[in-house]
């Protein structure tokens, strides 16, 4: 018997995908055009310092896309199985737990790390730049790699554990979070209290950051021991959690017969989640007095919620790095603290109102019920606002109070002592604010015409994100870039911060009205063809296609 069967099926079946070869060249050549910008950007720098910042720059990219990409791929892979009944399948034959769990692993995750091992070359290229010595390059690709493997054991691990897709990617990511920035905050309030001179660097070696910057020559030299057990403790977290998904994958899937506790503790679960009975039936009557699919799509009173503890989760990291800065509450000192939290609470806000947006149509999309909503005396305007309902519950009080935080952010930034600081302080932050409403509504548009057409609703997910979100960073980049090249080679001065804010801030509305506009006219316009077009493309081009066939066969 073949050892590992599902692995070298997918394996086998990946190798004769185009998709596996396109991969491949098409993270290559996003590497090398990376790369040729962070040169052009840095043409100024001493010739020792080039090499070394697009050695950086790749790496910092790198390690984004492996903590990114493993997750991606696995968040939903087990769970959608549990969805469709099909993962109790696979045991009725001699497959084990691990059978399942890296096959899985093997068909979901090829073209990511074929994508990863398409960066690694180019990553070699400022070795002849310069700046970066051998050790310093293979301690990355280490790095690189491990990081990838161990967000593949969080995605997996959490798709086990959960059924519903917009949970998965949820856990996921509070996984993620926990693992990787919790120790750090606590190792942050401990140093402030019990050791007020010194940091304990173990509390670092879960989050792959710190093992990436230690690979540096300069602080490998320093904290070499750290570096390697910083590596150790992220491999042995990644075979922990791909030992439990194998432990608990063969029985993720029954339905068993729930016992007398089992059904207390359900019960209580249900309670916390949807109230009790007389709470249930008054928000049932509430919301569908309103409208009725916003009740289907609001029912669960935990989703704001949800939002909250995220939140709080970010702001616990903000006051950890207060404790580590010694109570030096909103100063100079923490203002580039401020504008990183104030990034991942836009970037958190953003991404799970892309997530929530389509998920809801795109179910009903693919269970086929659309058809008897839109048979009842419910409209495609009622479902749309509906919709529209659910998502204000839900982020519309998240938001507001971000966005007090962040004017916070922005009355702290005009405390500072530089006074010319002042002004470009607050028309950032004031862009920043302006394109978080912005791109809340474009993601949320955009995901829902996405849900109607795509193949999954993670795949709507991203493709919004990828639009409204990525494009313009992509643009602004390339463009900056050039810029910046421009400006070297006529020996003129860099650019100002008044080209860049307006370039970014133009860039992103650009997106936004572009393609939310165009989300909005196909969901007024083209609902009901697209909420059915399964079904009619299952149909007509059928038909058709027998038809074309017959008439050339007679001819």
């Amino acid at each position: 018997m073949t050892f590992l069967p599902i692995v070298a099926r997918e394996l086998s079946v990946a190798a004769r995908r185009r998709a596996t070869h396109w991969t491949r060249a098409i993270m290559a050549l996003g590497a090398v055009a990376t790369g040729v910008w962070l040169y052009v950007v840095n043409v100024n720098a001493p010739a020792q310092s080039q090499g070394l910042r697009v050695f950086q720059g790749l790496m910092a990219i790198s390690l984004l896309y492996s903590l990114v990409a493993g997750r991606r791929f696995t968040a939903d892979c087990l769970s959608e199985e549990k969805r469709e009944g099909t993962l109790g399948l696979l045991f009725l034959t001699d497959l084990k737990g691990y059978d399942v769990v890296l096959g899985k692993i093997a068909a979901t995750s090829l073209n990511g790390f074929y994508g990863l091992l398409a960066v690694l070359p180019v990553l070699a290229v400022p070795l002849l730049l310069g700046g970066i010595g051998n050790g310093e390059f293979w301690r990355a690709v280490l790095v690189l790699v491990n990081t990838f493997l161990y967000s593949l054991a969080i995605g997996i691990f959490v798709s086990v554990m959960s059924r519903e897709a917009p949970r998965a990617m949820g856990a996921n990511l509070l996984v993620l979070l926990l693992l990787t920035g919790l120790p750090p905050i606590c190792g942050l309030a401990l140093s402030h209290r019990s050791f007020p001179n010194s940091y304990r660097l173990e509390f670092l070696y879960s989050c792959p950051v710190f093992p990436l910057v230690l690979s540096t020559d300069f602080f490998y030299k320093m904290a070499k021991w750290h570096f390697w057990w910083s590596v150790a403790v992220e491999h042995a977290l990644t075979w922990l959690l791909l030992g439990l998904a194998c432990w608990f994958v063969p029985g993720s899937w029954q339905d068993k017969a729930p016992g007398a506790r089992w059904t207390l503790w359900q019960e209580r679960w249900l309670a916390w989640r949807f109230g009790n009975a007389a709470k249930r039936k008054a928000l049932r009557q509430k919301l569908l007095d309103r409208n009725p699919f916003f009740w289907l799509a609001a029912r669960s009173r935990l989703k704001p919620a949800q939002v909250w503890g995220l939140l709080l989760f970010i702001g616990i990291y903000w006051v950890g790095l207060w404790l580590g800065g010694r109570g030096s509450w909103l100063n100079e000192s923490l203002s580039p603290v401020n504008v990183v939290v104030a990034f991942l609470f836009n970037s958190a806000l953003k991404m799970w109102i892309g997530v929530e947006a389509g998920y809801r149509l795109a179910q009903e999309r693919k269970m086929g019920t659309f058809e008897l909503l839109l048979s009842t005396a419910l409209t495609e305007q009622d479902i749309l606002k509906g919709q529209w309902l659910a998502l204000r519950r839900q982020f519309l009080k998240p938001t507001v109070a971000v966005m007090v935080v962040e004017c916070l952010f922005l009355a702290a930034s005009l405390r500072e002592p530089q006074p010319d600081t002042h002004f470009p302080a607050l028309m950032a932050w004031l862009a920043c604010l302006v394109l978080l409403v912005a791109d809340m509504i474009a993601v949320s548009w955009v995901a829902m015409a996405r849900a109607l057409v795509a193949k999954s609703p993670s795949l709507a997910t991203v493709q919004a994100i990828v639009r409204v979100l990525l494009v313009p960073l992509v643009v602004f980049g390339v463009v900056a870039g050039g810029a910046v090249a421009v400006a070297a080679v006529q020996g003129h001065p860099e650019p100002g911060w008044r080209l860049y804010l307006g370039l970014w801030f133009g860039l992103g509305l650009a997106a936004d009205l572009g393609y939310g506009f165009a989300a909005w006219r196909q969901l007024h316009t083209r609902f009901r063809q697209l909420a059915t077009q399964r079904f009619l493309s299952a149909r007509g081009p059928t038909s058709v296609g027998l038809l074309q066939k017959r008439l050339s066969t007679s001819q």
